[in-house]
């Protein structure tokens, strides 16, 4: 790594000097590296801003907090695509998706994954221990509420529900019954998809399929699939708040009795403006989870901060609901991986990014509306 000196006086108070001719050769120096990593940094974080103060309030899930049914029918997606408020997102969470992009190209952007890595590394060197103490603390705190599969929105009176996320909770103290964890985590999710169906339960892949995965590929340490259990949470996340972004297209009126009880989560905005807008971001930051190591680290950041806003309005349940799921945006923020493994050149290619952004739309929101329509009917 470089080590770059200087004379602090000489750096800070250079401009105030103006009668002592021009700057000396190593003070221009400085002057040239840093003022575009000041301008680049600060534009990334500005993206970064933008994207939290846009979704915030949206992103606790409308479905614990008000009624719902899932078998109405879905708004097309045409009426999403006729809304200007939808194509004024888009025009602004894209470029600044390609920004960034483009920032982690240059030596700024290598700069700045170096800081988080010193930053996180510490957290790094403990992530199996912090993701088997998240998920043991969630089991063991909807043990206690009692009813649910694995959210407030799959209820179930079965007692032997409850004391199956027991003993999940402490299979995962030892990585010989971290597998038979993993077994109970997808029995639940199965139980729960045997109940309510694979529409509602795609909402909750991170919870069953994406914990599951982890669960049983770090038991089996010897094995090369070992090192990808964390891209299996980060998958699952990313594919998950991309799916349910599509929510706020299709269901707005589930968003209209939060929005009269607390005005506030819209910035003043009508729901049909905000929605869109907000459903928008999300898909974004989704996305941006499966891309380059500098998005994908912002776009956790910025979910993380998203995610933790909404328990203040929300509270502990929104708090215990969304805990797997900020554990998950913490190991994807704290993970010093470079290698992108689907598509390198794609994916750092600044056209790669609203071609993705189109691809990625083009596959999953079709899924949506179709599986819906075979469903149900609508």
């Amino acid at each position: 790594m470089a080590t770059f000196k200087f004379n602090v006086q000489d750096t800070i108070f250079s401009t105030a000097r103006t009668d002592e001719g021009p700057p000396s050769p190593q003070v221009a120096s400085i002057r040239a590296y840093f003022t575009p990593l000041l301008l680049e940094a600060t534009l990334c974080i500005l993206a970064i801003a933008t994207l939290m103060v846009w979704s915030t309030p949206a992103e606790a899930h409308v479905k614990w907090f008000t009624s719902f049914d899932i078998a109405t029918p879905a708004r097309p997606f045409s009426e999403t695509l006729a809304s200007p408020w939808f194509w004024l997102a888009v025009a602004i969470a894209v470029p600044l998706f390609a920004m960034t992009a483009v920032v982690e190209r240059t030596v700024i952007g290598t700069r700045i994954l170096m800081l988080m890595d010193s930053v996180s590394e510490p957290l790094w060197n403990r992530a199996d221990d912090f993701v088997r103490a998240i998920t043991a603390a969630f089991f063991v705190a909807i043990f206690v509420i009692g009813g649910v599969y694995l959210t407030p929105d799959l209820p179930t009176p079965s007692e032997w529900v409850s004391w199956s996320q027991l003993a999940i909770a402490a299979g995962l103290f030892s990585r010989r019954t971290m597998w038979l964890s993993a077994i109970g985590v997808l029995g639940l999710w199965i139980a729960a998809l045997h109940q309510y169906q694979i529409f509602h339960l795609l909402d909750y892949v991170v919870l069953g399929v994406g914990v599951a995965g982890y669960l049983v590929l770090f038991s089996v340490s010897e094995s090369r699939w070992h090192k990808q259990r964390f891209n299996v949470l980060r998958w699952a996340i990313a594919v998950t708040l991309m799916r349910s972004s599509f929510e706020k297209f299709a269901y707005p009126e589930w968003f209209q009795p939060l929005a009269q009880q607390k005005p506030f989560l819209t910035f003043g905005m009508p729901i049909d403006v905000f929605l869109p807008m907000a459903g928008v971001v999300e898909f974004t930051l989704g996305l941006g989870l499966l891309w380059t190591p500098l998005i994908r680290r912002s776009s956790a950041i910025a979910l993380i901060v998203i995610f933790s806003a909404a328990v203040v309005p929300f509270g502990r349940l929104d708090l215990v609901g969304h805990s797997l799921i900020i554990m998950m945006l913490v190991i994807a923020t704290v993970d010093p991986t470079r290698d992108t493994q689907v598509a390198p050149a794609f994916k750092r290619a600044i056209v790669g990014v609203p071609a993705g952004f189109v691809a990625a739309l083009a596959i999953l929101a079709p899924t949506y509306w179709s599986l819906h329509m075979a469903l149900y009917g609508h």
